[in-house]
Formats: structure tokens, C-alpha cells, sequence
């Protein structure tokens, strides 16, 4: 396939990639999320490299920015490769994220911080915004970060890691099998009933919401978790 266009990175996507964010990673996970960079395409740290007028050193931290959040895969002499998207990793990282991310509400609810509720909120606003712009992108990312801060506070850390690779796994398979346009709006106020269930400190309403919240992301959901969709 022809090379993409060069598109600018999301607001969302730069603060996911906090730090370490550079130019060859923002656009190579914006096209590769929205499937302009194909699953087995070969990208090259010399020819990215001239793409972007940038080091090699840049392009390699890229790729394995990249690498750490499964969409790409290092393969020796044949190179780096864009990864599959597969149904089947899908289904298995949904049970994933399921299993941690409802354990860690609970361990939340325990003891949550003070600022969690704001901050959840402020989320859920910038996700509108977004959906008002259209970048269903950038609402993806702040998706993953409302997940994530929910989940910071179960003093989980080190799974951390695991939830994320999910989460961008999880919104990149279902990017990739959109028949149309969504209600990108509908998808921000999805969060709504996690968050008052966290403000009401229900803790069994905050795992029910979620684990709900969670199993109708995708149509396939009634398969994976045929207990929780009606």
C-alpha cells in the first residue's frame, strides 16, 4: 500500500505516550489504530528514519514504544511488522481487562481518593468534546486514560502495564470492524453510570457498571459474557 498521509497526533494520544512522546510514535500508532498502516506491512528504522527527518535512535524508541503496546512486532533479520488484530485476541483481552479492571474497582471503592470523582469527570467532558470534533481517535485515548486513572487507585501498579495493551488492543479491534459512523457521543456518556456508582460509594453498583460497561463495547460482547448482556 501507498504511504499514508502524514496526520497531526491527537491531544489524547500525546498524553498517553506522556514523556516519551515523539513524532514517529504518535503518527505510526494513529495510523496503525486506524488501519492505514496494514497487519504484516515491514517498517524500517532507515526508512523512517528519512520519512520523518529524524535520528534512528528516534525511530527505534518508537518501534518499541510501539512493540510495548502490541502494535508492532520485532522479527529479527525479516524486521519490524505491523501486528494482526485478531477475534481471537480480542476475546481473550477482554477477559482480561474484565477480570482486572472489575478487581480493581472493588479495591478502589476500599478506600478512593479524593479527587478520583473530579477527575473521572473531567474525562468524561474532554471525551465529549472530543466526539463533538469528531476524532473518534482522541476519544479513544481519553477512553483509555479514564480507565486507567479509575484503576490507579487500587494500588495495582504493576498490572498497569497489562491493562493498557488491552485497552489499546480492545479500541483498535473495534476501530477496525466499524461498518459506519458511530454516536461518538453516546460512546463518552457510556461512563456516566461508572461514575455515579463511584459518587453513591456503591461498590457492587460500581463493578456491575463496569463489568456492563465493558461487555457491550463490541457485538461480539453477548458471546463473550453471555451473564452480563441481556
Amino acid at each position: 500500500m501507498g504511504e499514508a498521509v502524514l496526520a497531526p497526533p491527537s491531544r489524547g494520544a500525546a498524553r498517553g505516550a506522556a514523556g516519551k512522546a515523539s513524532l514517529p510514535f504518535l503518527v505510526l500508532k494513529r495510523q496503525i489504530m486506524l488501519g492505514e498502516l496494514e497487519a504484516g506491512q515491514v517498517l524500517t528504522e532507515l526508512d523512517l528514519a528519512n520519512r520523518f527527518s529524524c535520528s534512528q535512535g528516534m525511530v527505534r524508541e518508537a518501534l518499541l514504544q510501539l512493540q510495548e503496546e502490541g502494535l508492532v512486532q520485532r522479527k529479527g533479520y525479516r524486521g519490524t511488522q505491523v501486528s494482526e488484530c485478531t477475534t481471537d485476541e480480542a476475546v481473550e483481552m477482554f477477559h482480561i481487562r474484565q477480570a482486572i479492571e472489575t478487581r480493581g474497582i472493588r479495591r478502589t471503592m476500599r478506600h478512593p481518593s479524593r479527587n478520583l470523582v473530579p477527575d473521572l469527570h473531567a474525562l468524561m467532558r474532554q471525551m465529549e468534546e472530543s466526539a463533538e470534533g469528531g476524532d473518534e481517535l482522541e476519544l479513544a485515548a481519553l477512553d483509555r486514560d479514564f480507565h486507567r486513572r479509575l484503576f490507579a487507585d487500587a494500588g495495582l501498579a504493576a498490572l498497569d502495564p497489562i491493562l493498557h495493551r488491552c485497552l489499546v488492543h480492545n479500541h483498535r479491534y473495534k476501530i477496525s470492524r466499524s461498518l459506519g459512523p458511530r454516536d461518538l457521543r453516546q460512546t463518552a456518556l457510556r461512563h456516566e453510570a461508572i461514575i455515579a456508582a463511584i459518587a453513591q460509594g456503591d461498590a457492587g453498583a460500581a463493578a456491575t457498571a463496569l463489568q456492563h460497561h465493558i461487555a457491550t463495547i463490541v457485538d461480539l460482547g453477548p458471546n463473550i459474557f453471555p451473564d452480563i448482556v441481556p
